[in-house]
């Protein structure tokens, strides 16, 4: 099987470098088109905005500037001790553990997006009301490699590194599919702890000292070119993700599936397997995802409009271009949702559409009465992800302004998809008849039902910038109806604020001080906790104004008050993910 996968992988990999050598002549005449025609400018973000008023822009001035949430750390691979103030209940007792971009020069050489950073790895550990912290690099070949010549040798999404001399074409082309850079979270699988990005390589990591144990291919396991860095989990410990593959068919997106422990012992991801392999709507350019969606009997995939060129990114460095040139919003395409029985694999005929949406992190999904109930985080416009230039962050008065006031707010939405239909189901009737919802499903053929979305909010969350980086009590309420979850507000270019959102009533609790700019928020359940929200928030505060004031800050999930925090006498900079590792 592995040696089969090697030649399909290797065959996939040949077919590309010989369309490539047939479209250099053509990339190269066309390259100065590619630059003057681009929709962005030079900062990133798109020169002339939409006007339309449902799409939550933004007229806000006088951002303080947080150019230092981006400079870059040293590793800490010793636990120091931190200053306690408040209260850390003595019932915690385990690892938080945070990933995201730490180190953003190498040499003289910078990287050009946040995405890029080489990935640093945090560990607070809990125990009797006191906090460690420790820190350590990512031992991936990436950062090895940057740092054995003392410059970016490896491009990474929106960097291009410089050529290696002693590398021919080919290898230099096939180099930049060798990722391994992972910063985007901490996930596990059959019980281990490993630090993912969004290509084929994770690594296994010890949670309790750090290090980098073992570099994990997902192409050895199962025939995909890359997975996501937010698998879902069962009760029973079978995890479910989703990665792409590319043929000479085009495109496909695969639901995988991990086996447990208990049904497959056995290291790794042995055990994994395709349960359902859904072809993209356009061959040559498959959408981007960053998550999915499940409930308990469903995977539910969001074939959003973010669009990715596949002959712009494997062309990208002949052009001189980031791989994120090749990533674009085609707002021309509505949102196409996909519905997978997990269990059989089937793929429902039905295909749920809505009007164009972008969306990187899910809520919850849940079964109920016939529906499946999927919540997310999303905006109308899907080109956030080309401001996030480092550039963009450093930036301060009105130039900061302007980036932060062309992107599109985020907010929490609700979809409501009908299960039960079939022929005799009347085309052009609202198909929810959920009391009290204001989401819509009509049938507008035999096989495709247009929906519209609930707001999860009240007026009252445009103050705070929307919200993202969501969190539920997942082992309570994942797949299942709930009332609470939990983000940032966004009234910056990264969250400057913690949330608390109550769906009975759609109200709101908020922590929020100038000048701190919170990680996003995990929750932790108290030990014999009956009630969704019996239990604390734990979230990294970063102070980028201030020097050594980073403190992780514990919150009464309840009350949404502050119980203590532990403060950490050293620069930490702003992450993506993270878990909390229990160790009772």
């Amino acid at each position: 099987m592995y040696i089969y996968t090697y030649f399909i992988h290797t065959y996939i990999h040949l077919y590309i470098y010989m369309c490539v050598c047939v479209c250099v002549c053509v990339c190269v005449c066309v390259a100065q088109n590619f630059r003057s025609e681009s929709l962005l400018s030079p900062t990133g973000w798109k020169k002339n905005r939409s006007q339309n008023k449902d799409q939550h822009f933004t007229d806000v001035l006088g951002l303080p500037c947080i150019e230092n949430l981006v400079c870059s750390a040293d590793e800490t691979p010793e636990p120091i001790t931190t200053t306690i103030t408040g209260n850390i209940p003595s019932w915690i007792k385990g690892n938080f553990l945070r990933n995201g971009p730490g180190k953003f020069e190498i040499g003289r050489s910078s990287f050009n997006h946040w995405f890029d950073g080489m990935a640093l790895m945090h560990q607070f550990h809990i125990e009797d009301g006191k906090v460690t912290y420790m820190s350590r690099f990512l031992n991936s070949d990436c950062y090895k490699e940057n740092l054995e010549h003392n410059r970016i040798m490896v491009s990474e999404f929106g960097t291009i590194a410089m050529p290696d001399p002693c590398k021919n074409f080919f290898q230099r082309f096939l180099s930049r599919f060798e990722l391994d850079n992972a910063n985007v979270s901490f996930v596990q699988y059959k019980g281990d702890y490993y630090v993912s990005t969004e290509t084929n390589f994770m690594h296994k990591i010890d949670p309790q000292t750090l290090e980098t144990k073992e570099k994990v291919d997902w192409s050895k396991f199962v025939a995909v070119n890359g997975a996501t860095a937010h698998p879902h989990v069962d009760p029973d410990g079978t995890t479910y993700n989703m990665g792409n593959s590319y043929t000479l068919k085009g495109a496909f997106y695969n639901i995988i599936m991990v086996p447990s422990k208990k049904v497959n012992p056995n290291d790794t991801l042995e055990g994994a397997t395709v349960v359902c392999s859904i072809p993209s709507e356009d061959k040559s350019k498959p959408s981007y995802y960053h998550s999915f969606a499940m409930s308990e009997n469903y995977v539910l995939f969001i074939e959003q409009p973010i669009k990715m060129d596949l002959l712009k990114i494997v062309t990208s460095k002949l052009r001189g271009k980031g791989i994120n040139e090749g990533v674009y919003w085609d707002p021309k395409r509505n949102t196409v949702f996909h519905v997978i029985n997990k269990h059989t694999g089937k793929l429902s005929l039905i295909k749920y559409y809505a009007k164009p949406l972008s969306t990187f992190h899910q809520i919850n999904c849940y079964e109920e009465n016939g529906f499946l109930i999927m919540d997310m985080c999303c905006s109308d416009d899907g080109q956030a992800i080309n401001n996030y230039l480092i550039q963009n962050l450093k930036k301060s008065g009105n130039a900061l302004d302007e980036v932060y006031n062309t992107m599109c707010r985020v907010f929490p939405r609700r979809f409501v998809l009908p299960l039960n239909m079939d022929s005799q189901t009347p085309c052009g009737q609202n198909l929810n008849t959920r009391l009290n919802s204001t989401a819509t499903a009509i049938k507008t053929d035999k096989d495709k039902v247009f929906c519209t979305h609930e707001d999860l909010h009240g007026e009252d969350l445009h103050e705070y910038g929307g919200l993202e980086f969501p969190h539920i009590n997942y082992s309570m309420c994942n797949s299942r109806p709930y009332r609470y979850f939990y983000g940032c507000g966004f009234r910056h270019l990264v969250g400057d604020s913690l949330i608390k959102m109550d769906l009975q009533g759609k109200q709101i609790k908020v922590w929020k001080h100038a000048g701190m700019y919170p990680s996003e928020p995990i929750f932790v359940s108290s030990p014999g906790a009956v009630e969704e929200d019996d239990g604390v928030i734990l979230s990294v505060v970063i102070t980028p104004n201030q020097d050594k004031s980073t403190f992780l800050l514990v919150l009464d999930a309840k009350t949404f008050e502050e119980l203590g925090r532990a403060d950490v006498p050293i620069n930490i900079p702003y992450g993506f993910h993270g878990t909390f590792q229990n160790r009772d």
